[in-house]
């Protein structure tokens, strides 16, 4: 398979970028910021020869800065998804994967989540359109060993209790997500992958309350103290998702949040000090 990505220097697009390369699919064109090349420029990329498929893992996933800012969600997520489709139309690319959000179920409404509803939308809209068929991922909280620029919950988290810092929480002690291994997530697109005009919902199933993984942490770290905030605006205070339908596909999560958090924890007190360097 010959396919273009976004977002393949991020924790989700490294690691399915390299399974991809294992199982001997061939990487055509990589779009990333951190390669110096945005999705807003897809157009001037030429490409010469049959594309199979697109993925589309670029995108702006914090939901507290699109609150602050609504232009990220617009420029990253809106305006990005809208030219990724264009190429696709243009380049005859028959088939996209576009990853939303599992925020886009829940009641709370914000800039972010309203930018993947359109996304998944627009999506829909090609695909009736023009032909071009899709699947729709919503993840969940994904974590995994890895330097996340994007500083996702457990990444604020761990960094924060090995420094010796507050762990803080935005909400109250019945606060829960549903977090998802890397590598778990990965098994799930490649299942999901095979199907076509689809949405799936990607966790490991299991509802984790927010105040007693800070404290998971706090012990692996021997350092960090946990304090409560207010709950941010729009954000959900309780997430849990229903997998029965990429189940039926046959994936089955292996790595729940004790192991996955361990092995996370490891990797970080491991390379600590890099870390820190690229966070200035």
């Amino acid at each position: 398979m010959r396919f273009v990505m976004t977002g393949h220097e991020g924790l989700i697009g490294s690691f399915l970028l390299k399974r991809l390369k294992q199982r001997g699919d061939r990487p055509i064109l990589l779009v990333d910021k951190r390669s110096g090349n945005s999705i807003n420029e897809l157009d001037k990329f030429e490409i010469k020869e049959k594309i199979d498929l697109f993925i589309h893992f670029g995108a702006f996933c914090k939901i507290n800065k699109t609150i602050e800012n609504p232009d990220l969600a617009f420029e990253d997520n809106v305006l990005a998804t809208y030219k990724v489709l264009e190429f696709c139309r243009k380049n005859k690319i028959p088939k996209i994967i576009f990853t939303s959000s599992s925020r886009v179920l829940e009641p709370e409404k914000n800039p972010y989540t309203a930018s993947k509803i359109y996304g998944e939308e627009l999506v829909k809209a090609y695909s009736q359109c023009y032909n071009i068929e899709y699947v729709i991922i919503r993840p969940s909280t994904v974590y995994g060993p890895f330097n996340d620029l994007t500083s996702r919950l457990i990444d604020i988290f761990i960094l924060n209790a090995l420094k010796g810092g507050e762990i803080k929480i935005y909400g109250d002690e019945n606060k829960t997500l549903d977090f998802t291994y890397v590598d778990d997530f990965v098994d799930g697109i490649l299942l999901a992958m095979n199907t076509k005009n689809e949405e799936f919902d990607i966790s490991a199933g299991e509802m984790v309350n927010i105040s007693k993984l800070a404290d998971m942490i706090i012990t692996l770290a021997g350092n960090g103290v946990k304090k409560f905030y207010p709950p941010e605006i729009a954000q959900p205070q309780e997430v849990e998702l229903d997998i029965t339908k990429i189940k039926k596909l046959g994936y089955v999560p292996k790595v729940f949040i004790e192991d996955g958090l361990k092995k996370t924890f490891k990797w970080y007190k491991e390379n600590f000090e890099e870390i820190l360097k690229t966070r200035k």
